[in-house]
């Protein structure tokens, strides 16, 4: 299994909404970075993905799940571009910001660190086990 990380603004989409949107979930649109398209197209059911808010907080609030292969996204005119669906698994107990993955030298290479305006990025399996010591999961 692999892992993830997605962003989100709170404004637009926040943890809470996502939790709101219950088991059945909800799809995941707007991307239009083609790096970021290859990382939806790779996930599989199943895939455990942090769900970080972007801009306001700037820091990991959660774990969600993917529940849908990559489909086309009907927001997208160019047909190019898709989308999957998650749904909420758990928050994390103590949210873990950006300022505190870039002060972990364990943390160095994570993409977040290395290119944090990607929207989707992959997580390694040890970045993933450290991220979640930190929020308490």
């Amino acid at each position: 299994m692999a892992h993830w990380l997605i962003k989100s603004e709170p404004n637009k989409w926040s943890w809470r909404d996502q939790v709101e949107a219950g088991e059945k979930g909800t799809f995941w649109n707007g991307v239009r970075n083609h790096t970021a398209k290859q990382y939806l197209m790779a996930m599989q059911l199943g895939d455990q993905v942090f769900f970080y808010h972007s801009n306001e907080g700037k820091e990991i609030v959660g774990i969600v799940e993917v529940i849908k292969l990559f489909y086309p996204d009907p927001s997208d005119p160019s047909g190019k571009f898709g989308m999957v669906d998650v749904r909420a698994v758990k928050p994390l107990k103590r949210p873990v910001t950006l300022e505190a993955i870039k002060a972990d030298p364990r943390l160095k290479d994570m993409m977040l660190v290395k290119n944090s305006r990607l929207s989707v990025q992959p997580v390694t399996d040890e970045e993933w086990k450290i991220v979640c010591e930190e929020g308490g999961v």
